[in-house]
């Protein structure tokens, strides 16, 4: 019997940054052995962190837990200088997979507090990246999430400020807050359209499509990772019942009732190999018609640090990440 079809984002899944980070960390233990200590998750995904504690990876929440003199990666979201003058004080051997727009944002963050600017981050408090932001400035960096945040600022309006955003937030997310920002301050300067993450942009756009054009939408995701949360936020502003799915054990077989059409999608960080088992286990449940969603082919790739590469050719080996496993568009198997 068939209940119905399936259509698969695109894009969808790892992003450039989380490539790199994960790429780095499998690197380092090809090259220096385990155990090889990442401080905080390298990307916001249970089963990618789980693969690589099978490899020899060691998590850990600070860099102060990492014997001295060991290698220590510093995930995806990046550090604050206090983490890397401690890291510095330990002896560790540093592999910094920090993504390059989040590095790009922590640069200039640095320029406008050395320009005398008050820098106003647009981001969730707590957040590692925003977390590792405000590091470079604590005396001259505000976080604010809404609207109301701006309201509430004691800052008179020709203060001199410059606008910073977390990277994972999409222009849609930020445009409110920033354009409040514009109307306050008489002296502002606004984030390029490159500081803001093209990933969550173009992912948080393809289920707002798949959203118009299907009953249900399905985010695989971990509960953790903010970018696969908003793109469930995303679904439901635009019409569809959505749920965020860890893996395809989440699946609530009462969502799929007087359903005939769903729409599948993955958080940045997540690995094809859950969106195969999700869109397998929906084809034993009836909706075995699965197409792909015409929508943006991405070709963004970062750079791998050069003390990765191979010591004879030079060059830093490409090799199949954690997870990554190819699904035929034609089918679930």
């Amino acid at each position: 019997m068939t209940a119905g079809s399936v259509v698969l984002a695109q894009p969808r899944g790892f992003c450039a940054g989380v490539r790199r980070a994960i790429g780095i960390v499998e690197r380092a233990l090809d090259l220096y052995g385990a155990p090889v200590y990442v401080r905080k998750e390298i990307v916001h995904n249970h089963y990618i962190v789980s693969e690589l504690v099978k490899r020899g990876a060691v998590f850990v929440d600070s860099e102060e837990e990492v014997p001295e003199g060991a290698v220590c990666v510093f995930s995806a979201h990046g550090v604050s200088p206090g983490v890397r003058t401690a890291a510095a004080d330990r002896g560790l051997e540093v592999i910094d997979a920090t993504c390059p727009l989040v590095s790009k944002v922590h640069q200039e963050a640095v320029r406008f507090a050395r320009d005398g600017r008050t820098i106003l981050l647009v981001g969730h408090e707590g957040h590692e990246e925003v977390e590792g932001v405000l590091g470079e400035a604590p005396d001259r960096i505000v976080v604010v999430e809404t609207e109301e945040d701006v309201r509430r600022l004691g800052l008179p309006d020709d203060t001199p400020v410059a606008v910073l955003t977390q990277t994972t937030l999409s222009f849609d997310e930020t445009a409110k807050v920033v354009e409040a920002l514009r109307a306050r301050f008489t002296d502002l300067l606004t984030p390029g359209d490159d500081d803001i993450c093209y990933a969550s942009q173009n992912r948080q756009n393809a289920v707002k499509d798949l959203a118009r054009r299907n009953d249900l939408v399905l985010v695989v995701g971990s509960r953790n990772s903010s970018n696969s949360l908003r793109m469930v936020e995303v679904a439901r502003e635009h019409g569809a019942a959505a749920h965020l799915v860890p893996d395809e054990t989440h699946l609530d077989e009462a969502w799929l009732e007087g359903v005939s059409a769903i729409g599948v999608s993955a958080g940045a960080s997540a690995p094809e190999i859950l969106v195969h088992g999700l869109v397998t286990r929906l084809a034993a449940l009836g909706y075995d018609r699965v197409e792909l969603q015409r929508g943006i082919a991405e070709d963004v790739v970062f750079s791998m640090p050069g003390r990765l590469a191979d010591p004879v050719t030079g060059r830093v080996p490409r090799t199949p990440l954690a997870g990554e496993a190819p699904l035929s568009p034609g089918g679930a198997a």
